[in-house]
């Protein structure tokens, strides 16, 4: 017995002093390294985001729709899908492009400066993020969190165009095409107009050809569609150029973003 007693107390003298906050409560001496509960500290309240509305002048001609196409190319490769029927049919169309797409496509570059009567570029930032102006999710892509950053990519976007080649831009629409107010503000305060949209054409190049043909080809006097054009292993861009085929067949006209008046809410182009 005094074997044990005497094992038992030897045990406890030697266990090392980092494992002191495991040892039982019965011993006086660990509950008294037990730092008190500390409460969380309060999350800050997520910031309202926007999804602004374009829509142009309509023709107001009945059977002669008016329709703006506007295509995102936000990173990968370009969709040859796309546009070779912008360039073979002679659609017109507004392209959003950011620096990283530029430095990955340069063939289609030459191909959209080769066609300036077709196409229009504009801004669709640096690096692809969303233009919030405090930190948050928004479809698992980390927000710009800071006008500084903010700045940074509207900026960035922009001064990677000029050096590629093409005329400064105009037009901003940020990765996500969503915001908070005071970055439209922002961004506002820059020069820019934002570039919202009234049909999502593809569902962010995740929706199947067929439904994606289906709501391109509903478009209506005065809408202003958004697609993507980076995407050639998606199915979507099968039915971006088939319903840009069915829309010219219906007497549609295209017009691009700067030959046209516009509107959009949230004050995203007054």
């Amino acid at each position: 017995m005094n074997r044990i007693l005497l094992a038992s107390a030897f045990l406890l003298v030697s266990i090392p002093a980092a494992f002191a906050d495991g040892i039982p409560s019965a011993v006086p001496a660990a509950v008294s390294s037990v730092p008190a509960a500390v409460s969380p500290a309060p999350k800050a309240p997520a910031p309202k985001l926007v999804e602004p509305h374009l829509h142009i002048a309509r023709s107001n001609i009945a059977g002669h729709a008016r329709i703006a196409l506007t295509f995102d190319a936000c990173m990968g490769q370009a969709d040859e899908r796309i546009l070779s029927t912008l360039v073979g049919e002679r659609i017109p169309a507004t392209i959003f492009v950011t620096a990283r797409w530029l430095k990955r496509n340069p063939a289609a570059l030459a191909v959209f400066l080769q066609n300036s009567d077709l196409f229009e570029l504009e801004n669709h930032g640096e690096n692809h993020i969303p233009a919030v102006d405090t930190p948050t999710l928004i479809y698992g892509i980390a927000s710009a969190g800071s006008p500084q950053a903010v700045r940074q990519e509207v900026e960035g976007g922009a001064a990677a165009m000029v050096a590629a080649g093409i005329p400064a831009p105009h037009w901003f629409r940020g990765s996500t095409a969503k915001y908070d107010l005071s970055a439209i503000g922002e961004i506002r305060a820059m020069g820019y107009r934002i570039a919202g949209y009234s049909v999502n054409g593809d569902g962010g190049s995740l929706l199947g050809a067929v439904i994606t043909e289906k709501r391109i080809a509903s478009a209506k006097d005065g809408d202003v569609v958004i697609s993507h054009i980076n995407q050639p292993t998606h199915a979507a861009g099968e039915g971006v150029a088939k319903a840009l085929v069915d829309l010219k067949a219906k007497g549609t006209e295209f017009v691009r973003l700067e030959d046209v008046e516009d509107m959009g809410d949230d004050k995203t182009t007054e």
